[in-house]
């Protein structure tokens, strides 16, 4: 697994905004730009410091950046050594190996310490395309959801990217922000500002809201704009955080709904659908109809036919919306 798409980031952080971006790209000039301010900031890859975009980093400051090889499990346990020295690592690779080949040192190391580490994965879900499903991650958000003291975060465009990895600076913790390969669509407005466990609402419904994350919550609007056009009141909701979970704005939609639909590029099993319905079935019962792939391994494609294949489309969530409501 070589160093490849080295291709170069937007010029500038505002280029972030209303702009058709890879998360991934963001990624990589937010730490730029964190780099200048911050010069506890360390960066570590897995040999992948191309695709992740850590490569900027590594150009701006190669006496704080650590390419650690193929080597995943030890650049995890080396992430939380300098954490326990005041350092902040940002370690980043591939998703399916940060969560999947790395668990243990995650769980062991860098979690049960508690320790300052921030794991910022790309590539992660379907839309890696034609690397196919050994390379597709579709379990990482349950895999890190599931140890306590972990922070998740799945950032819906780059603009929610870059204040995402800027709060990861000034939060002290284990966190898990899941990033994508693909150009994704910017969804949210310029007025925007993330927070830690805490949803935006576009615009609740009365009928039907659709809680979303990542590159679905661009699927979510469209399908909605359809469905209001159609007399089904259909509110959107980004949950980009998945872990902790903004209870009071779910409960607050779970009493405005008389369906809930949950949409996102992971499992149904143990991601942002599961999160929803464990918290709506304790605390106000409502219908919950989840859209994600639904237990089967990726396969090699376009993104463009994998999303399609896997019903992570607008229209999908349409048919899903309208056969539940029958």
């Amino acid at each position: 697994m070589g160093k490849t798409e080295c291709g170069c980031a937007p010029n500038s952080l505002s280029e972030f905004v209303g702009k058709d971006i890879a998360t991934r790209d963001a990624y990589g000039m937010a730490l730029v730009e964190l780099g200048k301010k911050y010069p506890n900031i360390v960066v570590l890859d897995a040999d992948l410091s191309c695709s992740t975009k850590t490569a900027l980093f590594a150009k701006n400051f190669p006496e704080r950046f650590f390419n650690m090889g193929i080597s995943e499990q030890d650049m995890m346990g080396t992430a939380a050594g300098l954490a326990l020295t005041g350092k902040i690592p940002f370690a980043s690779t591939f998703a399916i190996f940060a969560t999947g080949r790395a668990w243990e040192q995650v769980r062991q190391t860098i979690c049960y310490s508690n320790a300052n580490v921030k794991i910022v994965a790309t590539h992660g879900g379907i839309t890696v395309g034609e690397d196919g499903a050994t390379h597709q991650a579709l379990e990482d958000v349950a895999l890190m959801r599931v140890i306590p003291t972990m922070t998740v975060i799945v950032p819906a465009d780059a603009y929610e990217t870059v204040q995402c990895i800027n709060t990861a600076v000034d939060y002290y913790g284990p966190m898990y922000i899941r990033l994508g390969r693909s150009k994704v669509p910017s969804v949210l407005p310029a007025e925007y500002k993330f927070h830690i466990g805490k949803a935006y609402i576009f615009n609740l419904g009365k009928d039907v809201n659709i809680i979303a994350n990542g590159i679905m919550v661009a699927e979510a609007l469209k399908a909605a704009e359809v469905l209001n056009k159609e007399g089904i009141s259909t509110g959107v909701a980004n949950f980009s955080s998945v872990k902790p979970l903004d209870e009071e704005a779910l409960l607050h939609i779970a009493k405005n709904s008389k369906l809930i639909v949950t949409t996102e590029e992971h499992s149904v099993i143990g991601g942002l659908g599961s999160a929803v319905a464990e918290f709506v079935s304790e605390n106000h019962p409502v219908k919950v109809k989840r859209i994600g792939v639904n237990d089967t391994f990726g396969c090699s494609g376009t993104w463009k036919e994998l999303i399609k294949f896997y019903g992570l489309t607008a229209e999908n969530i349409i048919n899903t919306v309208k056969n539940s409501l029958k």
